[in-house]
């Protein structure tokens, strides 16, 4: 049941047309920082790890209102519960789904992204391995906003300020990323994310 709810929640997402969204989102905001910050070279190398990360959590925040407000609204949710199947499985299955679906691209896209803030290729390798390891936090992150927010006004809005001071600890490690045991500590960080986010967005569900 869990692998179906993966693949559904996957095929949703294939058919959205906001699928290609947090990719561009993630290279628009990499080409703007260096009009923004200036030609400085050394700068903008210096800088690269946190533009990237910061457009990261902006890219895994871009579909937040579409990851659980509209099973919320057509009752899918109460069927599958009505199925007895676990709210927190289906919450699990979403935020898989999620990370799959934006953290690839995002990987994909993050030779250009990496050009375009002048990152030197050991330096793009490590932040790749920073993002495999801390993007399943953000997209967990990201659900439990998306569930305490569903079917509020604005939840968009107030979604970003729910995750934005939880994300911090991820930013702090996948910025330091270089830095001797920061990836150790940037995974940990990520497990306990993941372990308490489906319990955490199935009690916000149940509320609503």
């Amino acid at each position: 049941m869990f692998l179906v709810l993966i693949r559904r929640d996957l095929a949703l997402l294939a058919r959205s047309p906001a699928l290609w969204m947090p990719v561009m989102f993630f290279v628009l905001v990499a080409a703007l920082f260096p009009f923004a910050v200036g030609p400085d070279a050394r700068l903008l190398a210096r800088i690269a790890p946190g533009i990237i990360w910061v457009a990261a959590l902006l890219a895994a925040l871009l579909p937040v209102e579409t990851l659980v407000a509209p099973d919320m609204e057509d009752g899918t949710l109460d069927q599958l519960a009505s199925r007895g199947i676990a709210m927190e499985l289906v919450v699990a299955a979403r935020i898989i789904a999620h990370w799959l679906g934006f953290t690839l691209p995002l990987l994909a896209a993050l030779p250009i992204a990496a050009i375009l803030v002048g990152m030197e290729s050991a330096a793009g390798w490590n932040i790749a391995l920073a993002l495999l390891f801390g993007t399943p936090a953000l997209a967990a992150l990201a659900v439990v906003a998306a569930a305490l927010t569903a079917g509020l006004r604005g939840g968009g809005a107030l979604a970003g300020l729910i995750i934005l001071p939880l994300a911090l600890p991820i930013l702090i490690f996948g910025v330091g990323s270089a830095a001797p045991g920061a990836l150790k500590l940037l995974a940990a960080a990520s497990l306990v994310t993941l372990a308490v986010s489906p319990f955490a967005a199935a009690a916000a569900l149940r509320q609503d």
